[in-house]
């Protein structure tokens, strides 16, 4: 028997004063009262582990036009935009089967373990110089020095992106992530509708370009990937080579940012890190854990979707809170909301998703944390904050905007 949605004594709310520093005591409280919950906002929200982990496994849709008329789709038809704008929806983390089956094999044979590999020497050298200059003037801002342009200039490099404005492609890349955010002010809907186009003739751009200077790299192995007789579209490589260079970098931005602020709000971690370097590997699992990247995930129903003894309609919007369900107690222990970098489960946070729309970026992320923040570490012995952090605004990609140390 399925219980009505009744309203419950807390529910996801992000626009309060404390959220931005510290979203966690929220996500507890969420969790704790109303783990699933309908919000007055038009969508479902889960915030335990096992429920988020069944729902992002579970095959449900990820096609916005799924979605059921309602305060969603009215937010669109208001502000004049198409239901989703980002990339035409033809990137691979917005399509369901059998159209992602087949863009993900396609992806899958230029994206290879072989071709994240062999970065890790590029990855170290420009570590290397991120951190010369951050010696040179004794501290600074991390996200600035280090935390944006590595991650940025890693995936341009690996998809072998032609020269274009840089400083253009990253206003664009985050306008467009606020797509991910739970907004409906049309303003800032039709700036992302412009952005997505501005950033698709960008990448098109890019990707004629390529057709006739083949190398030895992603965007080129993109451009002859071949399985079964198919190949990509002209506009769905468009779509996945912006796809790869937003998430290649937005994401792991988070990462390296939130992972050393981490430890240097965690001191007795930060030591133990450095007396135990063999455990950095886990160390950027805990890392992914206790600050998650991505804070959610969504799905839509095509059918009567069964979880936490309620009944969600078709057509249904359902956030995923990967964040919340990363500091469930229930899975990680009575010390979830703690930072412990040799935690023995930390790998089974579900900051990269899982199921078919696994992060596919994942271990070139694993790579550039694990180099960055180990050497971070082990040449700054007096690495400190140096001042308040400011963050981004963002939700659903919550990170540091500015993260000041000093050395």
């Amino acid at each position: 028997m399925t219980e009505e949605p009744q309203n419950p004594p807390v529910i996801f709310n992000p626009f309060t004063p404390d959220f931005m520093e510290d979203p966690y005591p929220h996500y507890a409280e969420v969790r704790r009262h109303a783990p699933v919950h309908e919000h007055p906002g038009g969508f479902w929200m889960l915030s335990r582990y096992e429920d988020v982990l069944a729902l992002v496994r579970s095959g449900l849709s990820v096609e916005q036009r799924h979605v059921a008329p309602g305060p969603f789709r009215d937010a669109y038809t208001n502000a004049g935009v198409t239901d989703d704008p980002r990339l035409k929806g033809l990137a691979l983390l917005d399509r369901d089967p059998p159209d992602h089956t087949r863009l993900r094999k396609l992806v899958s044979t230029a994206f290879t373990m072989r071709a994240v590999n062999a970065m890790e020497p590029q990855i170290r050298s420009l570590v290397d110089d991120a951190l010369d200059g951050i010696a040179e003037t004794g501290g600074g801002d991390l996200v600035e020095a280090l935390a944006f342009p590595l991650p940025f200039t890693v995936i341009a490099r690996m998809l072998g992106m032609p020269p274009t404005d840089n400083k253009r492609l990253k206003e664009l890349t985050n306008m467009l992530m606020r797509s991910v955010e739970p907004t409906t002010d049309p303003e800032v809907m039709r700036a992302v509708e412009a952005a997505d186009a501005e950033i698709f003739e960008m990448v098109g751009e890019a990707v004629s370009w390529k057709r006739g200077n083949l190398g030895d790299d992603l965007l080129s192995a993109l451009i002859t990937a071949e399985e079964d007789g198919e190949s990509l579209s002209h506009d769905e490589l468009i779509a996945q080579v912006a796809m790869l260079y937003i998430a290649g970098h937005e994401t792991t931005v988070n990462l390296l940012s939130g992972g050393a602020l981490a430890l240097l709000r965690n001191p007795d971690q930060l030591e133990l890190l450095r007396a135990k370097p063999e455990l950095e590997q886990n160390a950027i699992e805990e890392f992914l854990r206790y600050d998650s990247p991505v804070h959610n995930s969504r799905r839509i129903t095509l059918e009567p979707y069964q979880v936490g003894g309620y009944e969600i309609p078709p057509g249904s919007f359902i956030l995923a809170s990967l964040a919340a369900a990363n500091h469930d107690e229930d899975f990680f222990g009575p010390d979830a909301a703690e930072l412990r970098i040799d935690r023995e489960n930390a790998r089974r946070h579900l900051s990269f998703g899982s199921g078919m729309h696994m992060c596919i970026g994942a271990a070139l992320a694993r790579i550039e944390g694990r180099v960055a923040i180990g050497e971070l570490v082990r040449r700054f012995p007096g690495l400190s904050l140096d001042g308040e952090v400011e963050w981004n605004g963002l939700l659903s990609l919550r990170g540091a905007a500015r993260l000041p140390v000093t050395v």
